[in-house]
């Protein structure tokens, strides 16, 4: 799958966020979306996993023009092609991390249903051996973020879209999230992040720098 930007230009509230963005983002390959602060990096992100639509400009998958899509398909591309791993981890403290893994339980809300097998794998992967039946609550900062990358290794996406991954991370767990997204890339994979890291913007294979003057 390929994403692309062709000048994607974003104004809210009145204030030009993303002016002519174009960019690439192809299979095998990181992409980091890197510059200052404030710059609309995260913004960015958003329109390329089409969380947000641009107020000009276009943004095609695989060739095809989101222009025009409806909730529906943008439903049907989350759904079926994409992961987000946001800042805020997009996990759900009070929940297992098996649920957190699969996203779905039984009917009766208290057994996990989905790949079993599977779920050990991807916690294997990302290091969390073990803690199926832990409490989301318990895990670090770090733990929870390679959480949200063991979600996305059990969807299988196609796309990865990450929001700063390696925020207020220690050494170690700064250098397993690169390591593991870098790992997703040369899978087949596309992933996109945006970060302030110069370690992870290192790592990629490209970047697009926003902000400058």
């Amino acid at each position: 799958m390929r994403i692309e930007a062709e000048s994607v230009t974003m104004v809210i509230d009145g204030r030009k966020i993303i002016d002519g963005a174009s960019l690439v983002c192809t299979p095998r390959t990181v992409t980091a979306l890197v510059g200052p602060s404030g710059a609309g990096k995260t913004t960015l992100l958003y329109l390329l996993g089409l969380l947000l639509r641009p107020t000009s400009g276009r943004v095609l998958v695989d060739g095809i023009d989101t222009t025009g899509w409806g909730p529906r398909q943008r439903r049907l591309f989350w759904k079926n092609h994409a992961a987000f791993i946001l800042q805020d981890y997009g996990v759900i403290e009070e929940e297992s991390v098996a649920f957190n893994v699969t996203m779905t339980s039984s009917i009766f809300g208290s057994r996990v249903v989905g790949d079993h097998q599977r779920v050990k794998a991807v916690l294997e992967a990302t290091g969390l051996s073990g803690r199926e039946r832990e409490l989301a609550v318990r895990l670090s900062g770090g733990e929870k973020r390679r959480l949200a990358i063991a979600r996305a290794l059990y969807k299988d996406a196609t796309v990865i879209f990450a929001d700063e991954p390696t925020a207020s991370l220690d050494d170690k767990n700064r250098a397993r999230v690169i390591d593991l997204l870098v790992s997703l890339a040369r899978q087949g994979r596309v992933v996109v992040v945006a970060t302030h890291d110069a370690e992870m913007a290192r790592a990629s294979d490209a970047q697009y720098t926003l902000g400058r003057s």
